[in-house]
């Protein structure tokens, strides 16, 4: 079983980061929260789960223990397979999962995509009391820190009126169109804004 991978990020898709290991690239699905927070060419530890089925292979991985043990802890749930498992910790992130839970809000636990109303309950009833909350939040590290000069060529093109995904996009797709490896120096945030903005107009 692949419990973790510590590697560089080769490809960052839509629901999935190829994550390369000693020349092998491990395709990984997880959660939407992680996948923005990192960027090509960052070395990263992933916490893994390998999954097979009849019909695939797949692996999930996420940054934070508390966020794969949820994850695991939700497929205990009847009727709660892996995607949805993903789609429920994507949604809510740890904290807001194990509240929700906590309370009883399955309102709040409906909201993630794939899973409806009597999920939501089945979840609560199934899991309230049994997952050591504390544990959880004790045990949940937190994620490999952002690329602060990415952020901040985000943060500057969203101000000037782009969806911050098209921005992050860009972003990423700039710096490797230039062979960029590695976090963007403060020094360099102006210059890489000026070329990200430009290709951004150009493909208007």
């Amino acid at each position: 079983m692949i419990a973790s991978l510590t590697g560089t990020i080769a490809a960052i898709m839509k629901d999935a980061a190829v994550i390369e290991v000693h020349g092998v690239g491990y395709e990984t699905r997880m959660p939407a929260s992680d996948l923005a927070s990192m960027h090509i060419g960052q070395q990263v530890t992933v916490h893994t789960r390998l999954n097979v089925s009849q019909d695939a292979i797949s692996l999930y991985g996420f940054l934070s223990k508390a966020s794969k043990d949820l994850f695991l802890s939700l497929q205990k749930v009847s009727g709660i397979g892996p995607k949805v498992a993903l789609s429920i910790v994507s949604t809510l992130g740890p904290k807001r999962l194990l509240n929700a839970v906590a309370d009883g809000d399955a309102t709040a636990l409906a909201k993630a995509p794939g899973l409806g109303k009597k999920g939501a309950q089945k979840i609560i009833l199934e899991l309230k009391g049994s997952i050591d909350l504390d544990d959880l939040d004790a045990g949940e590290t937190a994620p490999v820190p952002a690329d602060s000069g990415t952020d901040q060529v985000v943060e500057a093109l969203v101000s000037l009126g782009w969806q911050q995904r098209d921005a992050l996009q860009a972003v990423r797709r700039e710096l490797k169109n230039e062979g960029h490896e590695g976090p963007v120096e403060s020094a360099d945030v102006p210059r890489l804004l000026k070329a990200t903005l430009a290709s951004m107009d150009r493909g208007r």
